[in-house]
């Protein structure tokens, strides 16, 4: 005995009539999404390049509204058990062409029918093992990415962060009341309790000329035990000498002349 046709399945239906586009172009995207489940088939109609993917989405969320709010079904339980597009009326008008002659234009039309299902319990257990595997690998995720994330923390100190308690908000209020009343109550006793500036007198300005000279002293000493003469003062003897010498040398040219 033959199974049942096409239009007499059941499940939660809906159903589109006069749809202003050819049944042809609507039957190929349709054949995207026969049997598939309703998630999958709003992800192939989402991201289809075809004008009737639209249409026909409508049409899906319409089906799927029905099963919820007729049947009582699950949206992530049920899958398309049906669909097709039958040929509907033919519009037709008239183009001229040469020679006063007229070509038909025949605008075609469809209905389009939608059938929606719940899902077999084989397919259901499958469904239900996927999720809760896609769950277990979610939360492992989750989990391994904290403990990442404190490993980091302990081998860098100081990164993480105290966690603030109610007995550290305390403790900060408390400190910040203290510090107001003390800056409002101080008055004239903050401004005794100021350091006094120290004027500075002939005694110190005596030791600090001393404690100056002391350090040039020190290093004229050592550059004389280690026979480090000064450059500018040779030359400037040197100088001196040879005026000197000069000055012998004329006297004398001088006394030979006379």
């Amino acid at each position: 005995m033959p199974g049942p046709k096409t239009n007499e399945r059941e499940g939660t239906r809906a159903v589109l009539r006069h749809s202003r586009q050819s049944a042809y172009k609507v039957r190929e995207v349709l054949d995207l999404i026969r049997g598939k489940e309703v998630g999958l088939a709003r992800e192939i109609l989402r991201f289809s390049e075809r004008d009737a993917a639209m249409t026909v989405g409508k049409l899906l969320d319409s089906a799927i509204a029905n099963a919820e709010n007729n049947d009582g079904l699950d949206a992530e339980e049920l899958f398309i058990s049906a669909c097709f597009a039958d040929e509907g009326t033919t519009i037709k008008r008239w183009r001229p062409r040469a020679r006063g002659r007229a070509t038909r234009i025949r605008k075609r039309t469809c209905h389009v029918t939608v059938i929606v299902s719940r899902l077999p319990e084989d397919r259901l257990a499958r469904l239900r093992a996927k999720r809760d595997a896609d769950l277990g690998n979610r939360r492992a995720r989750r989990v391994a990415g904290g403990r990442g994330r404190r490993r980091r923390d302990e081998q860098v100190p100081g990164t993480a962060e105290a966690p603030v308690t109610a007995e550290t908000v305390d403790e900060v209020t408390g400190s910040q009341v203290e510090g107001v009343e003390e800056t409002q109550g101080g008055g004239a006793e903050a401004e005794l309790a100021t350091e006094p500036t120290i004027e500075p007198t002939d005694e110190t300005s005596a030791d600090e000329t001393s404690a100056d000279e002391a350090p040039a002293e020190s290093a004229a000493e050592a550059a004389e035990d280690e026979g480090i003469v000064d450059q500018q003062a040779a030359a400037i003897a040197a100088s001196e000498q040879a005026g000197a010498a000069t000055g012998a040398d004329e006297a004398t040219e001088k006394e030979e002349g006379q």
